[in-house]
């Protein structure tokens, strides 16, 4: 008799754990991300190192849209930069559509294990961001490179980096189909 009460019991708290393992891993899995860097996820930080190394890395900046009527560009698509020091890159949009358009830029950084070492201080990602029909706006972001690169064997030699920035369509945002 014991074993026919334990066993229905031990059923529902499997599936209760599970059940709060399922809400749980989407949190886990960004603290993950964040912590170690996987898959290219970059870092945010407050304060800028204390070190400036004199060794440079080539960061470029590759700029895309998606389903928006919106140029998507860097300044400038190159910049050499030391490692530790704080740099600065203007980015332009433009709406060349007929109505105002909303939009949230994700990014990704390749190679993926050099996410955890690119830091931003201030960035436009994964904000709302509208534009007005012919609108044109400059977004900013201010990033560094993490000199605690030079001592991970897997990023030390890295010479060359590629940020990617995507403009979603955000239609969430766009009151008029609310």
């Amino acid at each position: 008799m014991k074993n026919k009460t334990l066993t229905p019991i031990l059923l529902a708290g499997i599936f209760f754990l599970m059940l709060g393992l399922s809400f749980a891993a989407v949190p886990l899995y960004d603290l993950f991300c964040r912590v170690t860097g996987f898959g290219g996820t970059t870092q945010i930080s407050r304060e800028a190192p204390d070190i400036i190394l004199n060794q440079k890395v080539s960061v470029r900046f590759d700029t895309n849209v998606n389903k928006l009527p919106w140029n998507f560009k860097a300044k400038t698509n190159v910049m050499d930069v030391k490692i530790g020091q704080v740099n600065r890159i203007e980015f332009e949009v433009e709406n060349y559509g007929n109505e105002t358009t909303y939009g949230v830029a994700s990014f990704n950084v390749s190679p993926s294990s050099f996410g955890k070492y690119y830091s931003k201080l201030g960035c436009f990602c994964f904000e709302k961001q509208a534009l007005k029909a012919g609108e044109k706006a400059t977004y900013i972001m201010t990033f560094y490179l993490d000199p605690e690169m030079v001592n991970d064997p897997n990023t030390k030699n890295i010479k060359d980096v590629t940020m990617s920035y995507t403009f979603f369509s955000s239609d969430y945002y766009n009151q008029s189909k609310l």
